[in-house]
């Protein structure tokens, strides 16, 4: 019989700090270090501003790099960490985490739901309780410290916000398809992009030394 162990820790000494000096909480799972909140950055790290996109069809009509805060409220999504949706163009800069940190690639969620569990590691990924998450929040126990936040989506088609409370979108770099997690009981880790122009949440990952 083999026993298989796995364990998170908190880097309380490795924060992660952003070029608008936001801090974010980091946890240790497996080999990999996470944020342990959605990212809020308004900047690039070389500077260079992200554009604001507030209006709906201005959303839907841009090629390049844009954010915007659900519902347009932004002092509340700062605030309570869950942060900015940032669409595809933003993502694939290469530019949207600090120095040290990238939005991860497909094969990273891969490996962090392989060592938490493809069949309970999704609610070890989530926050507990019906604070944030809408009920019944589903098998969530936040076991991990990676405090799945649902930030909700903003469509690419429509420029609409939609599923604050409901979901999380994370975004994976260079990839067709978001990480998701659900209110309920999530079963799939795969949800297919509608393209560039989706306004999703990013959580960095810390590159390999």
């Amino acid at each position: 019989m083999f026993l298989i162990s796995w364990s998170c820790e908190k880097i309380s000494d490795d924060q992660m700090i952003d070029i608008d000096g936001n801090i974010y909480g980091t946890v240790r799972i497996g080999t990999q270090v996470w944020m342990s909140e959605n990212l809020r950055t308004t900047r690039f790290n070389d500077g260079t501003k992200i554009q604001l996109v507030p209006y709906s069809v201005e959303w839907t009509l841009l090629q390049g790099p844009g954010y915007c805060w659900y519902g347009n409220n932004e002092a509340f999504f700062s605030l309570n960490h869950f942060g900015a949706l940032y669409n595809g163009y933003a993502v694939n800069t290469g530019n949207l985490c600090p120095e040290g940190w990238h939005v991860p690639t497909w094969d990273e969620w891969v490996e962090l739901l392989s060592y938490v569990g493809w069949e309970s590691g999704f609610g070890k990924l989530k926050e507990a309780g019906t604070v944030n998450w809408a009920s019944p929040n589903s098998d969530a126990t936040n076991e991990t410290g990676f405090t799945g936040l649902p930030g909700g989506s903003r469509g690419g088609g429509t420029g609409n916000y939609r599923n604050f409370r409901y979901s999380a979108l994370f975004w994976s770099v260079q990839s067709s398809s978001f990480f998701p997690l659900y209110y309920y009981y999530s079963t799939t880790a795969i949800y297919p992009s509608t393209g560039m122009k989706t306004g999703a949440s990013v959580r960095c990952i810390k590159d390999l030394k």
